[in-house]
């Protein structure tokens, strides 16, 4: 019976230590291990599939943890995980207290640097090597970047620097020409030309045959590899290398599934000095048919399935029971909608389309619609540009993502009051992504911004009416944010109505208590209360407060004048600086003398877990704001 290679390393020293052509097993091994794990507990499944032999081989050839291994993203770092100590743990990936589904510094020495968001990598990997320099040390840095991370702006400032600063840093191109959607853009179309020209492959092996290896020739040789090659790439692709024109050694584009291959151009690009940068095919999904098919579906696993067959394993449900439909679907269909009969409005999102459901208007408006690839500045500056012309964008970003716009929605949108709508998908904590994917900041950092108007739905009816009002010029920068997830309303296809700016509504009448809630969590507030009443017969006071900005002040003047000995916010982002910040200062204004209570995300950055899990430890859950509201009734 053939060793089980896979359980036998415990580090990747222990890899070291096996033969090269043994590798190949390990590999297979591996890419079983990520398959079965996540057919039983789901995350990102078709970026690592495509890297197990990239993974497998880097590990093999530098000596991490004191050489640095870099990560772009990082949702393709499952093999890198399981290989550094991590195995028998990584069931409990993504999960409540388990490993973080991302590379974190917290969790192991050999996470050399912590992400969830693309285009890092080249930036950190040059910092850690001048670092390394300056410091005296031999340490080599190697750092992977996908071509869909290629597509961010950071990505191009990072090989910029490097050139000039002629640091011996690797970037490992993993190109599989997929991000999450199929990549766009001119960078991915160059990346596909270099490729796959089948005139440039052939000559270059043939040039490689002739003149032998590096290491049989030493220096000359290489030298005339490297100018030959450039000339080739120059007379069959017709343009210069866009790397070699940064001052990067371009190698490449190599078979990504080939380790020993990989491991003998590795051990070779060791010995040159400065800025090199590896070309690495791959394929999303390599070695499941399903993934392979439908790289997009597969990007991470749709739910627990049959690793045979593809199949999705439905968890028991009563069928006649119909569910709510997610926010992102009620914004994907509603938008489509409102195009039909509004030919202003342009959709835009940075590589996001299904996730967010944009893709549903590129289906029926193809013209109208923008895919811009991971470049959320340039998603806010072009809606920008959009509208001097008239147009109305509803430029959709991950809550998280616009952090990365954060001077482009000051300069480029509010500075010149344009009509930009902002769609904040995945609004608040958002599940097993963690910290880096939780949208709880752009509440606090959007509302100090001047000209913006900041609101929240409390559900599907709410969005729907959002998007109706705010399809309209005149309103300015807007940003409506939504969570991850279902709504609450079945029948959710309401007639629309306009929502005026800053006005809230009333949803039940009480007395000494006045709870103001922010947008999906007003439902857990409603479950509470109901609650409460059935078992006390206390009544309470409820706003739907839509607005962080403009806040509506006659709620706010109408309890501060009340006999309301407290007020409670909850809101489904940070309290500091947040919705429940807002409140309290306006409540100020109007020298209110009761307390208040704010309910939200605590001012540290909250780990990964399902979305009740975390609605739990911040204790703005039914049953947390019950909690909390009993115990003020006890005070009164």
């Amino acid at each position: 019976m053939e060793k089980n290679l896979l359980y036998s390393i415990q580090s990747p020293s222990d890899l070291r230590e096996l033969k090269v052509e043994e590798l190949r097993q390990v590999c297979a091994e591996l890419r079983d291990f990520i398959l079965k794990s996540n057919a039983e507990n789901p995350g990102h499944l078709g970026a690592n599939l495509g890297v197990v032999e990239l993974t497998v081989a880097l590990h093999y050839v530098y000596n991490t943890p004191f050489d640095r291994l870099i990560w772009d993203v990082g949702h393709q770092a499952y093999g890198h995980k399981i290989l550094t100590g991590r195995r028998d743990e990584f069931h409990t990936n993504r999960k409540f207290k388990g490993l973080c589904g991302f590379p974190s510094r917290e969790e192991s020495i050999y996470d050399a640097f912590g992400v969830g968001h693309s285009s890092t990598s080249i930036s950190a990997g040059l910092g850690m090597s001048v670092g390394t320099s300056l410091s005296g040390e031999d340490r080599k840095v190697v750092a992977v970047i996908g071509d869909g991370s290629m597509t961010g702006g950071m990505a191009f400032e990072g090989l910029n620097n490097a050139a000039i600063t002629k640091s011996d840093i690797l970037v490992v191109l993993n190109d599989n020409q997929m991000a999450i959607d199929p990549n766009v853009g001119g960078v991915s179309q160059y990346l596909v030309n270099m490729s796959t020209s089948t005139a440039y492959n052939k000559l270059r092996n043939d040039v490689w045959n002739l003149l032998g290896s590096m290491n049989s020739f030493g220096p000359k040789a290489r030298k005339i590899v490297h100018q030959t090659q450039m000339g080739l790439k120059s007379m069959l692709l017709r343009s210069s290398n866009l790397f070699e024109g940064l001052n990067f050694r371009y190698f490449g584009p190599i078979d990504g599934h080939d380790t020993e291959n990989m491991v003998r151009i590795m051990e070779d690009l060791k010995r040159i000095k400065g800025p090199k940068l590896l070309h690495v095919i791959t394929k999303k999904g390599k070695g499941f048919k399903p993934a392979e098919d439908d790289q997009t579906k597969w990007h991470a696993a749709p739910g627990r399935f049959d690793t045979e067959t593809g199949l999705v394993i439905k968890t028991t449900t009563n069928k006649e029971e119909k569910s709510p439909i997610k926010y992102q679907d009620v914004f994907g269909e509603t938008i489509v909608e409102l195009s039909m009969k509004n030919e202003n409005i342009v959709g835009i999102t940075p590589a996001m389309p299904t996730g967010c459901s944009m893709n549903k208007m590129m289906r029926e408006f193809p013209e109208r619609s923008f895919d811009v690839g991971i470049a959320e500045q340039h998603a806010v500056t072009f809606s920008a540009g959009l509208a001097c012309e008239g147009k109305m964008p509803f430029c959709n970003i991950y809550s998280s993502f616009m952090q990365r716009a954060y001077d482009q929605v000051i300069h480029d949108v509010a500075l010149q009051k344009l009509d930009v709508t902002f769609f904040l998908d995945r609004g608040g904590l958002v599940g097993a992504d963690g910290a880096t994917h939780h949208g709880v900041f752009d509440l606090a950092f959007l509302r100090i911004i001047p000209n913006m108007t900041i609101a929240a739905p409390m559900d599907e009816w709410e969005l729907r009416d959002m998007m109706y009002t705010y399809q309209d010029f005149g309103y300015g920068p807007v940003s409506i944010r939504y969570p991850r997830g279902k709504g609450v309303r079945v029948d959710w296809k309401n007639e629309m109505h306009k929502v005026a700016p800053g006005v809230g509504r009333m949803l039940r009448q009480g007395e000494k208590i006045a709870v103001l809630s922010l947008g999906h969590p007003g439902n857990f507030v409603s479950e509470a209360l109901d609650q409460i009443e059935i078992s006390s017969g206390y009544q309470f006071t409820h706003y739907d407060m839509r607005y962080v900005k403009p806040l509506d002040v006659n709620i706010i003047q109408q309890i501060a004048s009340g006999n309301y000995d407290y007020v409670v916010t909850v809101e489904d982002g940070v309290i500091q600086g947040g919705f429940g910040s807002a409140v309290l200062e306006e409540l100020s204004l109007f020298s209110y003398k009761g307390g208040v209570i704010r309910l939200g995300v605590p001012d540290h950055f909250v780990e990964h877990g399902t979305q009740d899990d975390l609605y739990r430890v911040c204790e703005f859950d039914v049953d947390g704001i019950k909690n909390k509201l009993e115990e003020l009734i006890s005070k009164l």
